[in-house]
């Protein structure tokens, strides 16, 4: 059993406020199941993708369990995707790569804020087409929406990193030489409170008869 340590993982397919679960919709595993070709893995996930099963899959950071540091992905499966409740999604998957958010509670355990939890949530709604959700957009290093053409072109790997890209990165408008003289100072500044320290630790150490 893999056990919240504490707070709530929302289930975005539900809406509900509860942890993820098995169910008939989505279910829980280790991030190995995304590409792992073991035991006939990499035949179950193709046989999946051809059924048109994959509504959406998570990937999720680690650390998120009492039980186990391990990350885990969340696999959303649709026997229907035009049941007429939302939107026709026949041939097509929504990729959502979560392992950076969260924050870490204590040292060996992260969490999911209500900020990061309502963002997947309403990423699959809104992908999905819930009548109230926002229009589903494509982020570059958060969520993609992928043909099934393109998961067989990855051989049916289904991790999200493959298929959401790199988010854009800020444009560094600091200029060279001066970004180098503000990181020597702040070198040479740490350089001498290390030295600072080591000399304090030094003179303790004497007074309790154990200096040089």
């Amino acid at each position: 059993m893999l056990a919240p340590y504490k707070g709530r993982v929302y289930d975005p397919c539900c809406g509900s406020g509860g942890m993820f679960v098995s169910s008939e919709k989505a279910f829980v595993l280790a991030n190995g199941s995304m590409s792992s070709n073991q035991s006939g893995e990499g035949e179950i996930r193709k046989n999946i993708i051809e059924a048109d099963l994959l509504d959406c899959m998570v990937a999720l950071p680690g650390q998120l369990f009492y039980s186990t540091p391990i990350a885990v992905c969340l696999w959303f499966i649709a026997r229907d995707k035009r049941n007429g409740r939302f939107r026709d999604r026949r041939g097509e998957t929504l990729f959502i790569d979560a392992r950076r958010m969260g924050a870490l509670v204590d040292r060996v355990h992260r969490e999911l804020s209500d900020d990061d939890i309502a963002r997947i949530a309403g990423v699959y709604h809104a992908w999905r087409g819930d009548r109230y959700a926002d229009k589903y957009v494509n982020e570059p290093g958060f969520c993609m929406a992928a043909k099934v053409e393109e998961i067989r072109k990855h051989d049916y790997v289904l991790t999200p990193g493959r298929y959401v890209g790199s988010d854009a990165t800020p444009e560094d408008e600091e200029p060279f030489a001066e970004k180098i003289a503000r990181l020597t100072a702040t070198l040479r500044l740490q350089q001498t409170e290390a030295t600072n320290l080591n000399t304090a630790i030094d003179s303790t150490l004497k007074e309790l008869g154990h200096g040089k």
